[in-house]
């Protein structure tokens, strides 16, 4: 089973989430570390090659973005409260910058 790692805020801001929406992304996480995709996801193709965005809907909409194609860790890249239909372009950029440094921290 592959480990997770949380880049940048991801971690406190899953914390910072309700107690059943922590439970259920926790779930989800655990399919991906075994290798199975996660019950409600999406891909993310704008934010990198392999990227998904798991979706929990509990009350809120949240999301954590991760990629998960590299054989050591999954890593969590971004976590928020969605709150418009559309994933705002912050929430994209901050994802793309984590997934921008991580891509350069493994070829180095």
């Amino acid at each position: 089973m592959k480990r997770i790692e949380w880049l940048g805020t991801s971690l406190n801001a899953v914390r910072d989430f309700p107690q059943d929406a922590r439970t259920l992304i926790g779930q989800e996480l655990q399919l991906v570390q075994a290798g199975f995709m996660p019950a409600d996801f999406k891909p993310m193709p704008t934010v990198g090659a392999g990227a998904y965005e798991i979706r929990v809907r509990e009350g809120n909409q949240y999301r954590v973005i991760y990629v998960a194609k590299f054989s050591d860790y999954v890593y969590v890249l971004h976590a928020f409260v969605k709150k418009t239909p559309k994933t705002a372009k912050p929430d994209l950029d901050t994802a793309k910058n984590q997934y921008a440094a991580l891509l350069k921290r493994k070829k180095s």
